[in-house]
């Protein structure tokens, strides 16, 4: 297993990014789908500068990004982004693209339930063409209910991934099983060799370490399925307005250069945007919990 680790939490140059990830000891990056945003050249040559590897993507499903959506012209949008971000995981040399099918904070439907089913089939299938013709194998995430109301657990998310097509994979996320799966351990062992990806933050979406989950347990279950990808830490800590705050440094204070759909995204996640000193430190502890049980 490598040690990986999103992007999108926080705003800043990619650099100063993979700069953090690199003095921490990290592996490589699951870089946020911004495919607008990065020039490949370039990142290349900093993750090679600072021996990071790319492992892969995650769709950013902002405002008007719906692989199930009614709207025929906003799913073929939609398919296109994917495919621009499994093209940048490619020319990034990285292996996965981790697909969260529906917008994030979605809450209603727009057809029935056989309709969004057909129409995320569709979408996802045209999509996993285009990654087997680059070489990127596809994981489709469940979230939890509160995100989305579309994919919630792992055997959806498989019965999903069997009907995309026979190398599409699933992704899974600690928070979200733990909210979700009746027994998440089981969860993991049930997905097996279909499993791509695996998120973690701790059942507070914490940094590991900072809540209850058991990492020994958790890790060994994965080693047990055979399981040899990325640990991608994601956590999002949430934002404390009140006294009761231990954590007087977490808030930024300064500018911050977010667009309007980046904010609400990452506020959509109980959190907001956060200081240097307390991101970095989360981002340290989360590598000293996992490493002492890889």
């Amino acid at each position: 297993m490598q040690l990986s680790m999103h992007n999108w939490m926080r705003a800043e140059p990619i650099e100063t990014t993979i700069r953090r990830l690199s003095k921490h000891g990290y592996d490589s990056i699951e870089i946020s789908g911004e495919p607008e945003k990065y020039d490949t050249k370039e990142v290349r040559k900093l993750l090679e500068e600072f021996s990071l590897k790319c492992w892969g993507s995650v769709t950013l499903m902002l405002a008007q990004r719906d692989l199930l959506a009614k709207d025929e012209k906003q799913r073929a949008e939609s398919v296109q982004y994917v495919k621009d971000c499994i093209t940048m995981v490619k020319e990034l040399e990285g292996e996965e693209i981790t697909i969260v099918p529906s917008t994030v904070g979605k809450i209603k439907p727009q057809g029935e339930p056989e309709e969004e089913w057909k129409w995320a089939t569709e979408s996802l299938r045209q999509c996993y063409e285009h990654g087997l013709k680059e070489g990127v194998r596809l994981a489709l995430e469940p979230l939890n209910r509160f995100e989305t109301y579309f994919l919630n657990r792992h055997d959806q998310a498989l019965l999903l991934a069997r009907e995309v097509g026979s190398e599409c994979g699933v992704c899974l996320d600690a928070f979200h099983i733990n909210i979700e799966e009746a027994n998440p351990y089981q969860a993991i062992l049930n997905v097996a060799e279909k499993l791509v990806d695996f998120h973690v933050a701790d059942n507070n979406r914490m940094a590991p370490g900072q809540g209850t989950w058991d990492w020994g347990k958790l890790i060994n279950t994965l080693k047990q399925i055979g399981y040899d990808g990325a640990l991608t830490v994601e956590f999002v800590a949430p934002v404390d307005r009140t006294p009761a705050n231990p954590y007087k440094n977490a808030l930024e204070s300064g500018e911050v250069e977010l667009t309007p759909e980046e904010l609400k995204f990452i506020e959509d996640h109980g959190s907001s945007t956060l200081s240097d000193e307390f991101y970095s430190w989360l981002v340290g502890e989360s590598i000293k919990t996992l490493r002492k049980y890889m």
